[in-house]
């Protein structure tokens, strides 16, 4: 009997105290307009009552549209744009700026006035999925420290954004990989380590379309089918799942003895899957049935892997940092190891991306990342079953988690050779590979944790990168004046 009498007290507590608060508005807005001896009753309490609710109104506007995380929006927004030195004094062990070949560049003091104001004006133009999300993350898009040569050089920069497209945070755990569908501007798809796969439409009004469950550990990686009708993911519960998109159901289950770590449909013949492994295996499945076609051992586990365009080679890359040129029959889906590059790093290969074409090599290419921070840019000669010289590589930083990074878009008036990765500094970075100094010439803000994929969309005028928190940031790409 106490115990309910003192929750009663405290219920009673409660009342009064949220009586307080609403006569405190009442009673401001009885101050907001006083009565003389010549003005009307009924128009003075109609005016008090419409004072009275404005004030309500605004209250719980400022309360839930203003703040976040306990604080205010524009003391959140300077959070995230905090210097650089902040964090360095932080986690001096964790963080560093690629930007100077993983070396802290000088911090030039706090930001400027001037800058805070561009990204707060910017993001007003955002589209998200839900109006508080948008002013979870703010964003800029500035060039590095090393890299005002370049500006002053009259060149207009090849890679300036003009805000967020959306913003899609209702992920509660890192999205570990992240891409567009094929030859598709608005169709995005995510996987997360709480095993969550989620298909996103980017269209004037960003939604998500559906939400695949089914994986019980995280989803390593995923593909479309060239129709953009199927997607195929591997998961580190040893389970590859097939997903039918219209229906948002999985219609197949494939059980392996291992991790799967890598996955891709033939960009030919979608019946070919093929899947690498944690027991140092690429297999070849069949789409339509399940069924195994052909195995390949490899020296350690396959991490990641990509296509060439006609679909005859694989190139794959594992734990020790070698990558592998795989010959594959489109017909039969058979194997043969063909080429093989080793490097002096032993960590594991987390991005193998293929391109047709490269400015800098005038032909097919492929662009490799590891895990301590090494990107590699190859030549490939395909007349020679996938051949690989070496034509540039970019020292970053190490990284802790499996971060990727990919090619940026060819441009016609520009000779270099660009790509964009994520940072462990929580910013997206973008270096051009042919520079011997300053790679890096461009950066977007807006993650508060380290960005662990980036994609580009087919127009490739949007790019999408995801975080350790579980957040993706669709960026959208300035025209370029003609």
């Amino acid at each position: 009997m106490e115990v309910k009498h003192g929750s009663a007290e405290v219920e009673i507590g409660e009342k009064d105290e949220a009586k307080k608060q609403s006569k405190d508005l009442e009673f401001l807005s009885c101050m907001m307009q006083p009565t003389t001896s010549e003005s009307d009753p009924q128009y003075v309490g109609i005016r008090r009552i419409l004072l009275h609710r404005k004030a309500e109104s605004g209250a719980i506007s400022r309360r839930y549209d203003w703040r976040c995380n306990g604080k205010g929006y524009v003391a959140y927004r300077n959070f995230i744009s905090r210097p650089r030195k902040w964090e360095n004094q932080r986690t001096p062990s964790l963080l560093s700026s690629p930007g100077n070949s993983g070396r802290w560049l000088p911090s030039t003091g706090p930001l400027s006035h001037q800058f805070e104001a561009e990204s707060f004006t910017s993001s007003r133009d955002l589209r998200s999925v839900n109006q508080v999300s948008s002013r979870r993350a703010s964003f800029s898009s500035s060039l590095s420290d090393g890299d005002s040569s370049y500006r002053r050089g009259g060149v207009e920069h090849a890679y300036s954004f003009v805000g967020m497209h959306s913003i899609f945070d209702q992920c509660k755990s890192s999205v570990t990989v992240l891409k567009f569908g094929h030859m598709s501007s608005d169709l995005l798809a995510y996987g997360a380590s709480d095993g969550s796969l989620t298909v996103c439409s980017l269209s004037e009004e960003p939604s998500v379309l559906k939400q695949l469950t089914g994986h019980s550990k995280d989803v390593t990686d995923f593909d479309f089918s060239s129709n953009n009708q199927y997607i195929a993911s591997s998961s580190l519960d040893k389970t590859i799942r097939v997903w039918e998109l219209s229906r948002g159901v999985c219609i197949r289950v494939i059980y392996g003895i291992s991790p799967q770590f890598c996955i891709r449909f033939h960009p030919v013949n979608n019946n070919f899957l093929s899947a690498g492994n944690a027991n140092k295996e690429l297999t070849v499945f069949n789409f339509s049935t399940g069924r195994i076609i052909k195995k390949l051992m490899f020296d350690d586990e396959v991490t990641s892997m990509d296509h060439d365009h006609t679909g005859q080679i694989i190139f794959c890359g594992d734990g020790q940092g070698t990558v592998y040129s795989v010959s594959m029959d489109s017909h039969t889906g058979s194997l043969s190891r063909s080429h093989r590059h080793r490097t002096n790093h032993k960590s594991p290969v987390t991005t193998v991306k293929y391109r047709s074409f490269s400015l800098l090599a005038s032909g097919p290419v492929l662009l490799t990342c590891t895990q301590d921070g090494n990107l590699c840019f190859f030549s490939v000669a395909l007349q020679i079953k996938g051949y690989l010289t070496l034509r540039c590589s970019l020292k970053l930083a190490p990284r802790i988690h499996r971060i990727q990074a990919s090619f940026c878009p060819l441009l016609s008036l520009e000779k270099g050779e660009y790509i964009v990765a994520g940072s462990e500094d929580s910013n997206v970075y973008f270096y051009d590979l042919t520079k011997p100094k300053h790679t890096c010439v461009n950066k977007l803000q807006g993650h508060r944790f380290p960005v662990m994929c980036v994609a580009w969309n087919h127009g490739e005028d949007l790019l999408a990168s995801s975080d350790f928190y579980g957040v993706v940031i669709v960026w959208k790409r300035a025209k370029k004046s003609s």
